[in-house]
């Protein structure tokens, strides 16, 4: 049987890091967050214009904001792994 050897590289890092969790969770809250910006200004207003204009700025707003989490978690776990040791 051939020994293992240990991980090294990005995926270490991104294992380190914590990359998965962090991305699931910056993007379960950024569609929360759409949600609610939804709701607030299209659904319990109204409006008059095509829904798939406000579809569409939904869908760049959960997109960009569930990335800009994920960079910002990530970037709050490597700050704890870099004083951890």
């Amino acid at each position: 049987m051939p020994e293992r050897q240990p991980e090294s590289g990005r995926a270490a890092l991104v294992r380190a890091l914590g990359v998965r969790r962090n991305a699931a969770w910056g993007f379960a809250l950024a569609l929360a967050a759409t949600a609610a910006v939804f709701a607030f200004f299209v659904v319990i207003p109204g409006t008059q214009r095509p829904t798939a204009y406000y579809w569409a700025l939904a869908f760049v707003l959960a997109i960009s904001l569930g990335g800009l989490l994920t960079a910002a978690f990530t970037l709050v776990s490597a700050v704890r792994l870099a004083r951890e040791e």
